[in-house]
């Protein structure tokens, strides 16, 4: 019998294996582009005297995130000229996105948002595409760090990508709203459009750092897809064009799809997609609106990097790992239970906040259990969604999962600012509920958790 002890050390030194390092990285390159288009884009916005709601509203272009696993097969396959021979298959799809993000920022360097508020936002939905385009091939790439068979080696990873992908998001926050502070007080009057010049180097700096991820070779993916191709084409009989075509198509798109009901049994794979859907809504529904608040209360860009971007950051880097633990320990559907429970109580400390008024106190109180829970809520659903997923098909399927649980806390969660007006701006109530909106996935969970089939052990 191993003592708890002995087991507490056995389950650290999953952390400490170089490959959670490169998955780290790959994190924070995915997490970046969420501070663009996030809370970078709300406050510009909020700035220039545009309204909550069409802060609200603008936030559909997050709404693209939930459709990435259309074209996951596409860039599982597809091969960039150039670079996928030069720096491999995964790492020359992240690349050119990030290009295509650096652009966009030279881009809104250039525009004034009273002016050109519809190309300000169509910018921002390019953005948003190379950001869920980048996440695909991240994700892949980031299962792919590890064996597949190393159950306890995935859960750790996933932990980390977590803390990767708070680090770009609260790091970069940091570095968004003191540069555009500094910029503002040195009399600069387009701040934030030579702040995000700034950001474009982090871009840069972020495609360098990507050369030390490891790449394995895709020649035997490569192989793997043609052969399942040559199968469904003999099915389907003549060779010509249109069969070609029908079984790239079937096995690409198709498979991926049939495989996950087939596993699941079509009830429970219903239950896991109304869970994935609606498990984060109400984090969605206070991040959406939570610097908008922050700001109408009275905290400074300074108060907020500090309190919610770098307090927090140090926060959730804690409680992701301690929560990446807990999930290998305990299993990743207690931790989802545990989690929702924690979403919920600590949305109602940003009640107290707005009743109480300005207080530093109950804000940075109220922002560090919200980033505990939101850290044990990441990690677990990241570890979740990667233990139900077939590794035939683990790019296409956990893109599918990932883009259903971002539709959920994207096109609903537009409309957290019209909700605000509609309250007559009680923050209070609001809060209230978005505590609840966690009550219905937590309910499917429990349906469904006696007849999941994980592949945890």
């Amino acid at each position: 019998m191993i003592k708890k002890e002995e087991k507490i050390s056995n389950l650290f030194k999953y952390y400490f294996d170089i490959r959670m390092l490169r998955i780290l990285l790959l994190g924070a390159i995915s997490g970046f582009p969420w501070v663009l288009i996030g809370s970078s884009l709300s406050l510009w916005l909020k700035e220039e005297g545009l309204s909550r709601s069409t802060i609200g509203w603008a936030g559909l272009i997050f709404g693209v995130y939930a459709f990435n696993y259309l074209w996951a097969p596409l860039i599982d396959r597809i091969q960039i000229p150039f670079l996928t021979k030069k720096i491999g298959h995964r790492r020359g799809w992240i690349v050119l996105m990030q290009l295509v993000i650096l652009i966009s920022l030279i881009l809104w360097s250039l525009i004034n948002p009273s002016e050109n508020l519809a190309l300000l936002i169509s910018i921002g939905l390019v953005i948003a595409i190379a950001s869920c385009t980048q996440d695909i091939t991240v994700d892949a790439l980031r299962i792919e760090q590890v064996g597949e068979h190393e159950t306890r080696s995935m859960a750790a990873g996933a932990a980390m990508a977590v803390v990767g992908w708070w680090t770009g998001y609260k790091l970069g926050g940091v570095i968004a709203l003191f540069t555009a502070e500094y910029f503002e007080k040195i009399g600069v009057n387009n701040y934030w459009q030579a702040t995000f010049i700034v950001m474009g180097v982090v871009v840069i700096l972020m495609n360098i750092a990507l050369m030390f991820v490891h790449e394995n070779s895709f020649t035997e993916r490569v192989l793997s897809q043609k052969k399942t191709d040559e199968i469904i084409k003999n099915k389907l009989g003549n060779n010509n064009f249109l069969t070609i075509i029908l079984s790239w198509l079937s096995g690409t798109i198709g498979g991926p799809v049939i495989s996950f009901f087939k596993k699941n049994g079509f009830s429970i794979a219903i239950g896991i997609l109304g869970f994935v859907f609606l498990f984060k809504i109400g984090e969605a529904f206070l991040g959406r609106m939570s610097i908008v608040f922050y700001k109408e209360l009275g905290f400074s860009k300074s108060d907020i990097a500090i309190y919610s971007k770098t307090l927090g950051w140090i926060t959730t880097v804690v409680f992701t790992l301690l929560g990446g633990l807990f999930a290998i320990r305990s299993g990743t559907v207690k931790t989802m239970f545990i989690a929702g429970g924690l979403m919920a109580i600590t949305n109602l400390m940003f009640t107290l906040l707005a009743w109480s008024g300005k207080s530093e106190l109950l804000f940075a109180a109220a922002v560090i259990f919200d980033d505990i829970a939101a850290a044990f809520a990441t990690v677990a659903f990241v570890a979740f969604i990667s233990l139900l997923v077939d590794r035939t098909y683990t790019a296409t399927q956990y893109a599918l999962l990932a883009s259903i649980g971002t539709a959920g806390r994207t096109l609903l969660a537009s409309s957290s600012g019209s909700l605000v007006d509609w309250l007559n701006g009680d923050w209070g109530i609001f809060f209230i509920l978005t505590a609840l909106m966690v009550i219905p996935s937590l309910v499917c969970l429990w349906f469904i958790r006696k007849k999941l089939k994980l592949s945890e052990k």
